[in-house]
């Protein structure tokens, strides 16, 4: 265990922490063109890069580091790295797959040094989560109804994706890693492998924070697991905390959530999006009625550490951290020695 796990854990005991918020709403709010996407290095580049907000951890490292500034000044203990989409499955939408490496381990310095410039000033210690996303493809599910069997990506594909990506955050300097907005449980099992075999390589590793999402009222992800039968499938792993994040806001998350906290022997995550999208796909709960239902969460004992997720802002950040401020954090429960399985549902045989 590092001293920065150790460090961490030992906080977690005492409070609940509190990640950042949505990178993306930042950035969409800039209202970016094309030119600031591109910037120099990318100026004569043959295809267009507008959108693809990890390229501004080359192009606009300013812009991404005020962010991570605006998250940390609200109250952040976590703040993510710019990476959610920067493996080399995402990047090859824009053609710039070669660019990986740099684009994570810029990443993860922008993040790390603003922690540190902060964490200077005044002492309190910020960590830095290496943000791994699905990507836009699965394992699990053909993207062809008339080839069942067709595979966007295989299972190797995906662990080497996941594993450059991982080895260029590590480089950057990242706390932990952030495995999230978890669709499909085989991607993540891809990405938990790629991480134990790069742990195994360099003698180095680091604490895995693993994150679901639902997708719809059923309770389930989109391959169809429960929330439990996604934990039983994962718990292999021995994460450092298990969460849910996107899907819902925060009222609808809750019996997902509750789910999660009930059976999970390990620090529970979450960050919800700020309500449901509205008409025009835009988020429009305020922050304190984002900060009264994560509240309720915490009184409840269902959370170690809450952030938000599309559509929070540093103000949704800031009155989460207040709202927040001295309730404990969840209890991690002992569950009993048991055999236990899952497919769509999880399925315990008792010892």
């Amino acid at each position: 265990m590092t001293h920065s796990e150790t460090e961490i854990r030992q906080l977690l005991d005492e409070r609940i922490l509190i990640l950042d918020g949505a990178m993306g709403t930042e950035i969409q709010a800039l209202k970016l063109d094309a030119s600031d996407f591109h910037g120099q290095e990318f100026a004569g580049f043959d295809q267009d890069l507008t959108g693809n907000n990890d390229i501004l951890n080359l192009t606009a490292p300013d812009l991404i580091r005020d962010i991570h500034i605006s998250f940390l000044k609200a109250g952040t203990d976590i703040i993510t790295t710019n990476t959610f989409n920067a493996t080399s499955i995402s990047q090859s939408d824009y053609g710039i797959e070669s660019y990986v490496d740099r684009i994570n381990q810029e990443g993860a310095r922008l993040a790390k040094e603003t922690c540190y410039d902060f964490t200077s000033r005044d002492g309190k210690p910020r960590w830095v989560a290496g943000a791994i996303g699905p990507t836009n493809k699965t394992t699990s599910i053909s993207p062809d109804v008339n080839d069942p069997g067709f595979r966007a990506v295989n299972f190797d594909m995906m662990k080497d994706a996941c594993k450059d990506a991982a080895k260029a955050l590590l480089a950057g300097g990242v706390d932990l890693f952030l495995v999230e907005t978890i669709f499909d449980t085989l991607n993540a099992k891809a990405c938990i492998f790629a991480l134990s075999e790069l742990f195994e390589e360099t003698g180095e590793s680091r604490p895995i924070m693993i994150s679901g999402t639902i997708t719809d009222a059923s309770g389930r992800t989109l391959t169809g697991q429960t929330p439990e039968a996604f934990w039983n499938s994962i718990r292999h792993a021995n994460p450092f905390t298990v969460g849910l994040n996107c899907s819902f806001g925060a009222r609808d998350m809750r019996p997902h959530l509750a789910d999660l906290a009930r059976i999970a022997d390990t620090f529970i995550c979450a960050y919800p999006n700020a309500g449901l999208p509205n008409a025009f796909g835009e988020y429009d709960e305020d922050a304190m009625v984002t900060a009264t239902y994560m509240r309720e969460w915490a009184e409840s004992g269902l959370v170690n550490i809450v952030g938000g997720c599309c559509g929070t802002t540093p103000l949704h950040i800031e009155a989460i951290a207040s709202a927040l401020e001295g309730l404990p954090p969840r209890p991690i429960p002992t569950q009993p020695l048991a055999m236990r399985l899952s497919g769509l549902e999880p399925f315990t045989i008792p010892s």
